[in-house]
């Protein structure tokens, strides 16, 4: 049979990306505008191999074609389970025949009439399938897409804030614009967050129990991860990571991100522990079920050492260096201690922040930081005090920790702002609501509050200021599913516009 040269390049092609041993999966049609139905044809299709393959019938080949074959390969193209699409110059039939896939689908309509692909395909033991997928591919797509938009409707301002510490809008764009100055050190717990978008199916007959069918798995840096690829996707000249992380696939999926974002990640191997792994199982915007692989014993004096020795180098002109720390063994005291010394010898502004959600930590052991952001719980555990109010706890904390400015996390709550006012031996404290009024994922708040009021200080701006923009940072942040970096347009959009409360 003799094909187009471009059909045999195409096949040459696949020949070499699919690798000995995968299942390929072959679709053509004429895909006009791309609608549901062949979302669900081209999912049921992915599901069914391990390489999809789609053929777009050039123009005169669809008879019913409506739009050009570039315009109706883009759209193909654009779908994640596509592995390959092409324009089909020849027929389906004679493609396949010399292409061979390893199974073939058609959609469900077809399976009565006659089918000349059904003999090619048997005569070298492939499959002809039949479906039109099921109807999960709507939320799917929506849940693809909250990943990746902000709901900027549901984020409000605070005009008298802004009043009352004196600054305004514009104040915050030229902030923005400053950040490529800042040289960024983070150190801290790498983590990565999996995220299991499930369909709910009903209750069990057997037990109590919730059944739900996957339907989405996506992963996110996290931890002090994700505050690196904030502070560089922000706009920092250089930003250098270091970190403990297992010697698995999930290290290197860290690394790989990290690098694409422009991360110089310094990733210490520790054979004892894997690179720590959660899952979040989510119906719709709610979370069935979290589980963490992970291992929480302190690093060896060895890889101490090796963290310390990152660090100094990761320093070297360093404006900015931040303690992401999740209590899992990654910053043992003796190594605080260290960098802390060295960070007020070398004049390097440090902040930390200590997470103590499912396990134990104290932010103030991170002695002498410009800032410290704790929520009201991990400042309770640090200070082993359950009974004052949030000013006199913020105070204590300052005082243990010898900090310049604390700010207590409060969730839905907002802020409280417990900050050196410039007088000598005073501190005020004020309260910021919170900006976002319908978060969608509070899982990446802390982080962005941190990282972007940090930025804003090192580059000298008033505490108020920058936990303002801190705050703005962390709407956008919660208003989408999943740590995903912050970018400056992100906040742009918010200060230009003109609503404020």
């Amino acid at each position: 049979m003799n094909l187009l040269p471009a059909s045999v390049k195409t096949i040459e092609l696949l020949r070499k990306q699919v690798a000995q041993g995968k299942r390929t999966v072959f679709v053509s049609g004429t895909f006009n505008i791309v609608h549901p139905g062949h979302l669900r044809l081209l999912r049921f299709a992915a599901e069914n191999g391990d390489f999809l393959v789609v053929g777009v019938l050039r123009d005169g080949l669809a008879a019913n074609a409506q739009l050009s074959q570039e315009s109706r390969l883009e759209g193909v193209a654009a779908i994640s389970w596509v592995n390959h699409a092409f324009v089909l110059q020849d027929s389906p039939a004679d493609f396949l025949s010399e292409l061979r896939p390893s199974v073939v689908v058609k959609g469900k309509e077809h399976e009565n009439a006659e089918n000349p692909e059904r003999a090619i395909v048997q005569s070298y033991g492939g499959q002809l399938l039949f479906g039109s997928g099921d109807t999960t591919f709507s939320s799917l797509e929506l849940l693809r897409r909250e990943a990746e938009i902000i709901n900027h409707s549901s984020i409000t301002r605070s005009k008298e804030y802004m009043d009352r510490h004196q600054f305004n809008l514009a104040d915050l764009t030229s902030l923005l614009d400053e950040f490529h100055r800042l040289k960024v050190c983070v150190i801290g717990d790498t983590i990565v967050d999996e995220y299991v978008q499930c369909d709910p199916l009903g209750m069990s007959q057997e037990d109590p129990t919730i059944v739900v069918a996957p339907i989405l798995t996506e992963r996110f840096i996290g931890g002090a991860a994700i505050v690196a690829a904030h502070a560089r996707n922000l706009g920092a000249k250089s930003v250098e990571f270091v970190s403990i992380s297992g010697t698995d696939d999930t290290a290197a999926y860290v690394a790989e991100k990290l690098g694409g974002y422009g991360v110089n990640a310094r990733l210490v191997a520790d054979s004892s522990r894997p690179t720590t792994l959660k899952q979040r199982y989510r119906a719709g915007n709610k979370t069935l079920l979290r589980v963490s692989h992970l291992r929480q014993h302190k690093i060896s004096k060895i890889l101490q050492k090796q963290v310390f020795e990152h660090v100094m180098e990761a320093m070297v002109d360093a404006d900015l260096l931040i303690f992401s720390d999740f209590n899992y063994g990654a910053l043992p005291q003796d190594l605080v201690d260290r960098i802390c010394e060295e960070c007020l010898r070398r004049n390097v502004m440090m902040v930390a922040d200590s997470q103590s959600s499912s396990q134990v930590g104290d932010v103030s052991r991170f002695k002498s930081a410009a800032l410290l952001t704790p929520t009201e719980r991990e400042a309770r555990i640090a200070l082993g005090n359950y009974e004052d109010g949030l000013v006199v706890l913020a105070e204590l904390l300052r005082q243990s920790s010898n900090a310049q400015n604390v700010v207590i996390t409060l969730g839905a709550e907002g802020i409280l702002i417990h900050a050196k006012d410039g007088k000598e031996g005073h501190w005020e404290t004020d309260r910021l609501a919170a900006l976002n009024t319908a978060p969608k994922d509070s899982a990446g708040a802390g982080d962005s509050l941190l990282v972007c009021s940090a930025m804003a200080m090192a580059l000298g701006r008033g505490i108020w200021e920058s936990l303002y923009l801190g705050s703005l940072a962390a709407a956008c942040q919660v208003g989408r599913i999943g740590n995903v970096p912050l970018k400056p347009e992100d906040l742009l959009v918010e200060i230009n516009k003109s609503n404020l409360y």
